[in-house]
C-alpha cells in the first residue's frame, strides 16, 4: 500500500499561482500512476491530470491543458502539481491518488475509481 501526503495549499488571487506537494511512502513501486483531482464543494472529484510512473508521461483534464504542470522528483518520492493563471472555478480541495497495486504501467486513467489510496486533501482557494 502506498500513502500519500498532499501540502502546499493556500488562499490565492485570481491570476495567481500555487504549487503543491504530493509525498508518497510505502510500497511505491506498486502503484503506476498518481493523478490529481479536486472537488468543489457539494461535487464530485473531477481529474485534473496525472503523472505515468514508468515514463514521467503527463496528461491533463482539458480546463487545465496549458495551465497547470505535472513533474515529480523521484529521489524525494514527490509529485507537484503547478498551477498558473488559477481561476475562481479552480478552488477545491485538491487530493492526489494512486490506483492499485495491479494497474496497468502504460495506462492513463482518469476516473476516480480507478485509484484505490488517496491523500487526506489540500484546500485551493482563488478569489476573485
Amino acid at each position: 500500500q502506498v500513502q500519500l501526503v498532499e501540502s502546499g495549499g493556500g488562499l490565492v488571487q485570481a491570476g495567481g499561482s500555487l504549487r503543491l506537494s504530493c509525498a508518497t511512502s510505502g510500497r511505491t513501486s506498486n502503484y503506476a500512476t498518481v493523478g490529481w483531482f479536486r472537488q468543489a464543494q457539494g461535487k464530485e472529484h473531477e481529474f485534473v491530470g496525472g503523472i505515468r510512473r514508468i515514463d514521467g508521461f503527463t496528461y491533463y483534464e482539458d480546463s487545465v491543458k496549458g495551465r497547470f504542470t505535472i513533474s515529480r522528483d523521484k529521489t524525494r518520492d514527490t509529485v507537484y502539481l503547478q498551477m498558473n493563471s488559477l481561476k475562481p472555478e479552480d478552488t477545491g480541495v485538491y487530493s492526489c491518488a494512486a490506483p492499485g497495486a495491479r494497474s496497468a504501467p502504460w495506462g492513463t486513467p482518469r476516473k476516480s475509481i480507478e485509484f484505490r489510496n488517496w491523500g487526506q486533501g489540500t484546500q485551493v482557494t482563488v478569489s476573485s
